[in-house]
């Protein structure tokens, strides 16, 4: 793998973490926690593929060479960081004192900036902070894998954490499932694409054998929300579970090896607090009762005496899909039944994403808002290992992931709040999101998205700030999602005055447009983009080098060169756009013919490419 598309596949992982039955890992995990949820529901990682030689030289421009509005102020900059990435928070992890604190403190700057609360309703009035409720739920004592009986009638046994990897069950303490098994390809489902990985199969009251990932040729964004949506297609059809095998190209990705060091990893679920389900764990794919993933020597077994061996399936499934024809690997009946069964115990928690707002000044559009969001969470404290000095650090401070974001966030608020405090306000309201549980699987911002402050369908664009590498003096921006909707234009234009140029996703293949936080607006058909600062002027080495060594790892900390006035820049960079979409007369449309704007907005204006 090369350069930045290894770092990059973190980024790869997002929006399946909130759909899997398996314990989801952060929205961009490294290549080492690519997302057992994944892996399980059958998204799972792709093969690199062939891309543009990205410069791996220093910068050319200095820093200092670069423009900067002097409002936004590098110091500030740097003391919001120096506090969030304190070893006294003790990593930010989600529902922890250590976040706690964090949000507190960003409330308690909305309030100096004479924001608006936008968070719960209380006795009082509104607060800053929208609580949250979340399932914990982890692996418990008792027997847990995956058996299998053929023809032979002679169950199998293949133990979890060894050749099995069972979804963690968020509704089931004592999960027990038996059931037929069908093999549905890929299990892809697509009328626009033509994808019918179902078709002529009774998976009904039946456990689904399907395999990761998704074929090349399909085109990535798109391929990547069709593949997240398995676990929702099968249940669709009345499966009752999910056993996912590994592809050719996945296991080159990930080795079944890698996949087991997250065995042990806790599902978190935000609880529905409305409707129906009020008080149960939120669970996309509802009527799936068990999942899991099997390694090669499993798959072999429960294949046995079916119409095609593992070799000859992946050898299809290697195969690209070709417009207007169907996926090479098809699907068909197994003989025997497979049962998957584990143990699970679950607690609550509870943590706060932080809203504050800045009104409208405009009667006519002042009941539009925009949305800048960024996370506030992190990883925590690792747990000792046998072994392991007692003095090692231990702490994930996460201060460029991301506190360089939600601190890039405040400053956009303080110079926006001067600005409106000068009568010189957004003509749209702006709405401030700080999300907790980003690192459980966007939990935070899926669960603002679906029970906003205001009306969804007033919302009219998000921008989100997630790990700004900010070691270098960048020249360039990367707006993940950019061809989907005229947001991409807006960046293209603010970051001119600034001598910003707006660069292509330099990992198409990597799908990040639909796997970071922006992607849960997205999902309620609201336009917007993941920003980030891009690979010029020395970017590519230095993304490659944290992504390397730094990236959640303890040494995310203060003791790393940041580069202040890059954040003051980047601010700025985030001001400029954020205006942008506030000021204009009209808001950020979606792209006629946008496959996402067609799925999320089919209603909504659309805007000529």
């Amino acid at each position: 793998m090369t350069t930045f598309r290894s770092a990059l596949r973190s980024l790869a992982l997002v929006s399946v973490a909130s759909l899997a039955l398996a314990a989801p890992v952060a929205a961009h995990d490294d290549d080492d926690a690519l997302d057992i949820a994944g892996m399980t529901l059958g998204m799972g990682p792709q093969a690199p593929a062939k891309e543009a030689p990205v410069s791996m030289a220093g910068p050319t421009i200095a820093e200092a060479a670069l423009p900067l509005d002097p409002r936004f102020s590098p110091a500030r900059i740097q003391a919001d960081v120096t506090f969030f990435a304190d070893d006294l928070l003790l990593g930010r992890d989600t529902g922890s004192q250590g976040h706690e604190i964090a949000a507190r403190y960003v409330a308690a700057r909305f309030t100096g900036l004479g924001l608006t609360p936008m968070g719960d309703t209380t006795e009082k009035g509104r607060s800053w902070l929208q609580r949250i409720t979340f399932q914990k739920t982890t692996r418990a004592d008792g027997p847990s894998g995956v058996d299998f009986t053929g023809a032979n009638g002679k169950p199998v046994t293949f133990a979890q954490g060894k050749d099995a990897l069972v979804g963690i069950s968020v509704t089931e303490s004592k999960l027990d499932v038996s059931a037929p098994l069908v093999f549905v390809g890929y299990g892809l489902e697509n009328s626009q694409y033509g994808l019918d990985d179902y078709k002529g199969l009774d998976v009904k009251g039946k456990i689904v054998v399907l395999l990761s990932g998704f074929p090349s040729g399909l085109p990535s964004e798109e391929a990547a929300h069709i593949g997240a949506t398995k676990g929702e297609a099968a249940a669709a059809h009345g499966a009752i579970g999910i056993i996912t095998i590994g592809t050719n190209a996945s296991l080159k990705v990930r080795p079944w090896e890698r996949s087991l060091q997250y065995a042990g990893t806790p599902r978190f679920n935000w609880v529905d607090t409305t409707g129906p389900n009020a008080g149960k764990a939120h669970d996309n794919a509802t009527g799936l009762r068990a999942s899991a993933s099997i390694d090669n020597e499993a798959a072999t077994a429960l294949l046995a005496g079916a119409p095609q061996s593992l070799p000859q399936i992946r050898a299809l499934a290697d195969k690209p899909w070709i417009g207007g024809k169907p996926v090479a690997v098809k699907g068909f009946a197994l003989k025997g039944s497979a049962r998957i069964y584990g143990n699970f115990a679950s607690t609550r928690v509870t943590s706060p994403n932080v809203a504050g707002m800045i009104p409208g000044s405009d009667p006519a559009l002042k009941d539009q808002y925009v949305v800048l969001s960024g996370h506030l969470d992190h990883l925590g404290v690792d747990a000792p290992k046998p072994g392991e000095p007692a003095d090692k650090d231990r702490i994930y401070n996460g201060a460029l992931d991301n506190a360089a974001g939600t601190s890039t966030l405040l400053e956009v608020a303080h110079v926006m709040a001067q600005e409106a405090k000068q009568g010189k306000g957004p003509r749209r309201s702006v709405i401030f999101l700080v999300s907790t549980g980003e690192e459980k699987g966007l939990l935070g911002a899926d669960f603002f998205a679906r029970h906003p402050a205001v009306p969804v369908e007033k919302i009219v664009g998000n921008v989100d700030l997630d790990m700004p590498v900010l070691l270098y003096p960048f020249t360039d921006l990367v707006a993940f999602g950019a061809d989907h909707s005229t947001l991409g234009k807006i960046v293209a234009n603010s970051g001119k005055a600034m001598q910003l140029s707006l660069s292509p996703d330099p990992m198409p293949t990597e799908n990040i447009f639909v796997r970071s936080d922006h992607y849960m607006f997205v999902k309620q058909g609201v336009p917007a983009v993941f920003l980030a600062t891009g690979y010029g002027n020395g970017g590519a080495a230095q993304w490659t080098q944290f992504m390397k060594t730094t990236y959640h790892k303890p040494g995310d900390d203060l003791s790393q060169p940041i580069n202040w006035r890059a954040g003051a820049r980047f601010a700025e960079a985030n001001w400029r756009i954020t205006s942008a979409m506030a000021d204009s007369d009209t808001p950020p449309l979606w792209y006629k013919g946008d496959f996402f704007g067609n799925l999320f907005a089919p209603k909504a204006a659309r805007a000529e490419k």
